[in-house]
Order: C-alpha cells, then structure tokens, then sequence
C-alpha cells in the first residue's frame, strides 16, 4: 500500500503534467471528451440522431457534402471506455509533437494532411480494394501515425534492439503493436491501424515534408494576430523543444546532428 506521502506526490506530479499541457493537445482531448458526453446525452433521451453516424468514417457514405467525416472520425468513439484508452496514449504524443513543432502547425498538420492522407488510403483500399464499408473512428490514427514517427526516430538513433542474440530493427515496435492490438481486439480496424502508421513513416523519413506549412507564414499570422500574447498555453514557432521540424537527439559523435524528422456496434473502432 502506497504511503500518504507517495500518493500526494503522484498527485501533484499528474496535475503539474496537466497544467502543463500545450494549447492543442488540451484541444484535441476536449473534443474527444465532448463528442463522447454528447453521444452519452442523446442516448440518454433516446435521441434517434447518433453521432457515430453522423462523423465516423464511412466508405460509402463519403462525398462532396459528408467530407467532414475526415476529420471528425479521431474525435468519436464507441464508447467512453474507447475514449479513455484513446486520450491517454495520445495525450504524451501529441503533446510531444506540439511541443516541438508548435501549436499552429499542429493545428495545420492534424486537421490537413496528417489526417486526410491516412483516412483517404483507409478509404480505397476498403472501398476499392476489399469491396467494404466498414465505418471506423477513434484516435488510435493518430496514435500509430506518432508511434510511427517516434520509431523512425528512435530507429535513427538506436538501429536495433537485442533478443536472444538477434538484431530487432527498432522501426518494427509499432507493427508488432498494432498486430497484439488487433489480436486482443478483433473489432479494432487493422487497416485503420495500419493506414496511420504508415504516413507515420513517411512522415518520420522526411518524405510528407513540403506539406507543412512555410514558417514565414506562421510567424507572419502569429506576429499579426499576438496568438502567444492571447492564447494561454500557446506554442510559438519560435518556442519549440528541438525547432522548426525536430532534429535528432545526439548521439555524442562530432558529426551532424541527424536527419530532419519532416513533420516528424456501428463500426470498427480504431484502437484497443
């Protein structure tokens, strides 16, 4: 049984953790919170409009008017159980990525392309490929899509991993997870899965980087609009952990300091 003293500590150590937590980050945890008590709402009055309908990813039900589903999928979830696991493998993820990179590009990057590209590659391969509609949601996207980057990263510095004498590329953790994840759960979507943590890759060899936003843009809308003046917990340009893009820790050689990461029920749920 933990001691009194320990307990406060642990206390005062995960309010200090959430306090300290970067403007978009709040953001994102907010709205998936939100969507959650929403559906918990209209179920609760027996509502017939379902917000799982309404925003989870759906092949067949994606056009010109139902685009939102693209970015409104991370958000809900089946059930709050769903929420919690998905809020806090994501928390110190996106944490990590809006602290390095700042809160507008994140803002840019989560609601464009680092969203978009893996819904649309889940979208054909389901609907083009395997011929379904199965409706996925959940933020486990982006979970793999930032394990998928932090491997690349983690791969760069630290090639391989030891077991019983064999040499484990350090880049294969997250396959190995998001296979476990679909074994333990068979309702998670594998494809899902799998759509997020390959643009991960791509986007931790550098490959996605043009897509992000210039950073004469960012400062010129966070100079004109004081974001950093404004918005408490705001993450300027010019404030992040390891600057523009992420460099590579060192490994203690002379040499460079390592590679630019880039940007570095009704349905299938995305993760577990």
């Amino acid at each position: 049984m933990a001691s009194p003293n320990v307990a406060s500590f642990s206390t005062l150590r995960a309010r200090s953790y959430i306090y300290r937590l970067p403007l978009f980050t709040r953001a994102v945890i907010l709205a998936i919170v939100a969507f959650w008590v929403l559906k918990f709402i209209l179920w609760t009055i027996s509502s017939t409009w379902d917000v799982r309908d309404w925003g989870a990813l759906a092949p067949d039900e994606l056009g010109i008017t139902t685009l939102y589903r693209i970015n409104t999928f991370p958000f809900i979830h089946l059930n709050g159980f769903h929420a919690l696991l998905n809020i806090l493998a994501l928390t110190p993820l996106m944490e990590r990525f809006e602290s390095e990179y700042g809160t507008l590009t994140s803002l840019a990057l989560f609601f464009g392309p680092l969203t978009t590209i893996p819904a649309f590659i889940y979208v054909a391969i389901e609907k083009l490929i395997l011929r379904g509609n199965t409706p996925v949601m959940g933020a486990s996207i982006w979970v793999f899509l930032l394990l998928g980057m932090e491997a690349i990263r983690t791969y760069k510095v630290n090639p391989y991993f030891v077991i019983a004498s064999y040499n484990i590329p350090t880049w294969i953790s997250p396959l190995v997870l998001v296979l476990v994840v679909a074994a333990l759960e068979p309702r998670s979507s594998l494809l899902g899965h799998l759509s997020g943590l390959a643009v991960g890759y791509f986007c931790g060899l550098g490959y996605l980087k043009w897509l992000a936003p210039p950073e004469k843009v960012l400062r010129f809308v966070e100079g004109k609009l004081n974001l950093l003046g404004r918005l408490p917990h705001y993450v300027s340009v010019d404030q992040k952990t390891y600057g523009r893009f992420g460099v590579l820790p060192s490994t203690g050689s002379t040499g460079a300091p390592g590679v630019a990461l880039g940007f570095v029920g009704n349905g299938q749920r995305l993760g577990p």
